[in-house]
């Protein structure tokens, strides 16, 4: 018979929990908040892949979702990074670097090229994947407020803010490309909207 891994601890009751060099913190903690939001985000890119699997499928397709698989490993790095207290890191541990932000960038000006220009707001929607791409955004977005909040008190590296925000315009940018790959019609914003005639 095989052994059975039990998923709770019970050591979370009183309302803490443990960072990964061991040491115990309230779950109301800034920095709890912080890779709390990166998690969130990735389980949002993750529905977001479902929905790609879903569709019709072709090339273009396959490469976002390749593109976002890397990227959820990405965020599970920053997560544990964000996880661990400085004095606590080893050599070796998964971060995020340049290279990343670098990649983020290319992704960026590469699939604005299939776009065209943005002349008004648009709104969260088109597909499926778009509707979770422009949600996970919105995720990645709420990240990075808990990390200026968190870097008011402690140390944070630079890097770790300039790829949490270029996350965000590259899930706006793969939101937007997405749904013109399926063909889905963007919700442009109308100031004048008016109610629909009942």
């Amino acid at each position: 018979m095989a052994r059975v891994t039990r998923i709770y601890t019970r050591s979370g009751d009183d309302g803490t929990t443990g960072l990964v060099g061991g040491q115990r913190v309230a779950k109301s903690d800034p920095r709890i908040a912080c890779f709390g939001a990166v998690d969130e985000c990735s389980s949002v890119i993750g529905l977001a892949r479902r929905a790609i699997a879903d569709g019709p499928g072709d090339e273009r397709t396959a490469f976002l979702d390749s593109l976002l698989a890397w990227t959820q490993d990405a965020l599970f790095n920053l997560g544990s990074d964000l996880a661990t207290l400085p004095k606590d890191r080893r050599e070796g541990m998964p971060r995020i670097g340049q290279s990343d932000v670098d990649a983020l960038e290319t992704s960026i000006d590469r699939m604005q090229r299939d776009l065209e220009p943005l002349n008004n707001f648009i709104h969260p929607g088109g597909s499926y994947a778009g509707g979770f791409l422009h949600l996970a955004r919105t995720v990645c977005r709420r990240a990075e407020r808990s990390l200026v909040q968190l870097a008011a008190d402690e140390p944070i590296e630079p890097i770790v803010m300039r790829y949490v925000n270029r996350l965000s315009d590259a899930l706006f940018v793969w939101a937007r490309w997405v749904n013109h790959a399926l063909g889905a019609t963007e919700h442009q914003w109308n100031p004048k909207t008016a109610p629909p005639q009942m």
